[in-house]
């Protein structure tokens, strides 16, 4: 009988083993809260933004649409880590079955590469806005914006199938102990007992690729819009808006790269501060992006208030 993914016959049930945090598994409930509030957290900003967006008509403009894709994609994200990383600190369910890792890899690779091409959009979209008012709705139409949203979420499956593919069929013989909190590709891949060295080349390349593209233009369209400002009445706010975006930005793609290359290249780092690394990238976005992107744009809390209390905003509408 040939060895199936395993490199055994007899594996008929085969599972991950999730160890969470190494050497940090002493401190189960502290970690779990810390994890737990920051969910709860992403979970009640991006899904009020991903209400609001939705049920507001006066919310239609492409900005206010990439603030939607992007409270999606961050609730997507979350929930694919933390409710296991919760079961693993507070029910010490380490177990993740064979399909259930991959699926688990997938959603959380695919959304990193969503979130990337939507932070892109975003700032494209802040371009055309600043840079040529007068065209915004003739550049940015919704055929336009749909298209982008497509494009978006096809660049991650793109980059997503051909990785699932290889991993997939890597043999894993060997310990099934992911040190991870999570099915992180490269700390999977490591477990198989044959080369796993053309996922990782994929999966860096790929990788640096999609975040060094993403960055150049990103950085090209605010280094624009900050020309365009200067001397200007709308200067502070150009600044001010620009410099939350970069903020954000900076705190996604900043610990992202150096998540994979440290993975990668460097030993001398732990493996604790790798996985905090990894976590802390993919769960602070999610917590800050409701707060940064929408909290502080006054027709997102205006339609906040309509939304969640139609009769206190009707009052405050009405005493104007």
């Amino acid at each position: 009988m040939a060895p199936g993914p395993f490199g055994h016959p007899n594996s008929s049930s085969p599972s991950f083993i999730l160890v969470g945090v190494p050497t940090l598994e002493a401190f189960p409930i502290c970690l779990g809260i810390l994890f737990c509030s920051a969910y709860v957290l992403s979970l009640l900003g991006n899904s009020t933004v991903l209400l609001v967006v939705v049920l507001d008509k006066s919310l239609r403009d492409p900005m206010h649409c990439f603030l939607a894709m992007l409270a999606a994609i961050d609730v997507v994200m979350v929930t694919s880590i933390v409710p296991k990383l919760l079961g693993i600190f507070w029910l010490h369910s380490n177990q993740i079955g064979y399909t259930a890792c991959f699926v688990q890899m997938f959603f959380v690779h695919s959304t990193t590469s969503e979130e990337s091409g939507v932070l892109l959009a975003m700032a494209f979209d802040r371009y055309v806005a600043i840079c040529h008012p007068l065209r915004y709705r003739m550049i940015l139409n919704r055929r336009t914006v749909a298209r982008i949203c497509l494009a978006i979420v096809v660049r991650a499956l793109l980059f997503m199938l051909p990785l699932t593919g290889m991993v997939t069929n890597l043999p894993y013989c060997r310990s099934l102990v992911v040190p991870h909190s999570y099915c992180e590709h490269m700390a999977v891949a490591s477990l198989a007992c044959a080369d796993p060295n053309p996922s990782r080349l994929y999966s860096v390349s790929t990788s640096s690729l999609i975040v060094g593209m993403d960055t150049a233009f990103i950085a090209v369209s605010y280094l624009v819009i900050l020309k365009a400002a200067l001397g200007k009445e709308s200067c502070r706010r150009a600044f001010s808006t620009c410099g939350c975006h970069i903020c954000v930005m900076m705190l996604y793609y900043i610990p992202g790269l150096v998540s994979i290359y440290v993975q990668q290249f460097s030993h001398a780092v732990s493996v604790r501060a790798q996985v905090l690394l990894a976590d802390l990238y993919l769960i602070l976005p999610a917590v800050l992006n409701p707060i940064i992107y929408s909290m502080r744009t006054r027709r997102i809390r205006k339609a906040m208030l309509n939304v969640l209390f139609p009769r206190k905003a009707h009052a405050c509408h009405s005493t104007q």
